[in-house]
């Protein structure tokens, strides 16, 4: 798997990149903003878009993907919880005094439990509620797009409208603390981590 991590946005989004090494068909996730060093990344590895997926709808997941589509015009997926949440992502990053597009309607609506085809390659979508009512994270053999449901040494936040604290980690014990310890986490935000690694030290996992 060929695998991108490229910081977007004021909020530094990693916007993350997962490329077919068969037929360099790829998705990208959470194109949250900076189309051009999305696409400059893309065309230095090679590789095609397929889909355009998001993790949940905040505004800073969600502010390039209008930009991205214009762009490639293949489907834009994200969890049928959090389509209204990227309808409005211009009038809540102007809250923080920030610009971003308001997301085109997803072209299909994710509920959780599907498999996501790119190249020969798959993703499957886990429903991993908490942090938005829609949140999701994708997971294929070895690797985690976990968004803001998990991060390096903490969890997202719920204090946002729509966020239940006890809903997110249930949804992390019961849907990622079960994956293989050695499945590489690719978060929403800051530094990579493995499973593991949490599972020991996170302290909203480690008891």
């Amino acid at each position: 798997m060929i695998v991108e991590v490229i910081p977007v946005g004021p909020l530094q989004v990693n916007c993350i990149i997962l490329g077919c090494p068969a037929t360099h068909k790829a998705v990208v996730i959470d194109a949250g903003n900076d189309a051009p060093r999305i696409v400059e990344c893309l065309r230095k590895r090679d590789l095609v878009p397929e889909l355009i997926l998001n993790t949940h709808g905040h505004f800073d997941h969600v502010g390039g993907n209008a930009a991205l589509k214009d762009l490639f015009p293949v489907p834009l997926m994200i969890h049928r919880d959090d389509v209204q949440l990227s309808q409005q992502a211009s009038q809540h990053a102007a809250v923080y005094g920030l610009s971003v597009s308001d997301s085109p309607l997803p072209d299909k609506e994710l509920l959780g439990g599907e498999f996501l085809r790119f190249g020969e390659e798959q993703l499957a979508v886990l429903h991993t509620p908490g942090h938005s009512p829609g949140g999701v994270c994708f997971y294929r053999e070895g690797l985690l797009v976990s968004g803001d449901t998990l991060f390096a040494g903490s969890i997202g936040r719920t204090d946002l409208p729509g966020g239940n604290h006890q809903q997110l980690l249930q949804s992390i014990r019961e849907k990622l603390a079960v994956l293989p310890p050695q499945t590489r986490v690719l978060p929403g935000h800051g530094p990579l981590s493995l499973i593991a690694h949490e599972l020991q030290h996170n302290p909203y996992l480690s008891d």
